[in-house]
């Protein structure tokens, strides 16, 4: 069972997608708040396997409550699927380096929902390709080459590859078909590249791969 707490300061989407996340057996919702605060006391409390969290929240929004729950400092972080806009970009950038696991659109539809809240917390992709490019692209695509710290140890070459696929948006399912690997290859290539470049996850290799210069 995946149990998921919502934060969102309005009442529709939270009634929304608790709607659409209980009406499936391998998902619960165990709490729903309506403020930062709460969010962060419910999530410590409660220990949720996923947080979704909207970026605009009374008390503390959901920049800082991604920080608290998911950022560099916190020893033992939740996933946190950020909820935002693409006329909220700046703030995605915000929540990706406060440890943000993850992003989907609030009209992205029960399917997509479903497959955040999935993928979340077995680890893997957590939004539809499109919208991780677009984000990566739009933020890290043009960062100074100087202002990346160079990994711990050289890439091989086929960790590079699995880069460049992940930065792409593929799922580890997609990267092994692409690159003809078995999927426990694909997450032990992922696994040593987290620890050169000091990632937290794939979403931050995507943005070390796109603000390196790994993907044009």
């Amino acid at each position: 069972m995946i149990r998921v707490l919502i934060a969102d300061d309005q009442d529709m989407v939270r009634i929304g997608f608790r709607m659409i996340l209980d009406s499936h057996d391998d998902i619960e919702v165990v709490a729903d708040v309506a403020d930062g605060v709460s969010a962060v006391a419910k999530a410590r409390e409660l220990r949720p396997d996923v947080c979704l969290l909207d970026i605009r929240m009374p008390g503390i929004d959901g920049l800082e409550v991604t920080k608290q729950l998911a950022g560099p400092d916190v020893a033992d972080p939740l996933k946190v699927v950020v909820v935002t806009t693409f006329d909220l970009d700046e703030y995605v950038h915000t929540a990706l380096r406060n440890g943000a696991s993850g992003f989907l659109l609030k009209d992205a539809g029960p399917a997509l929902l479903i497959e955040a809240v999935r993928a979340a917390a077995r680890g893997d992709a957590l939004v539809s390709p499109q919208i991780t490019v677009r984000l990566l692209k739009h933020f890290d695509g043009g960062t100074v080459k100087r202002d990346v710290v160079p990994p711990s140890e050289p890439l091989t070459a086929r960790e590079l590859d699995v880069v460049k696929a992940a930065a792409k948006g593929l799922t580890n399912t997609e990267i092994g078909a692409e690159l003809f690997l078995s999927l426990s290859t694909v997450k032990t290539h992922l696994a040593s590249v987290q620890g050169k470049v000091g990632a937290r996850n794939r979403v931050e290799i995507a943005a070390w791969a796109w603000r390196s210069g790994v993907v044009d």
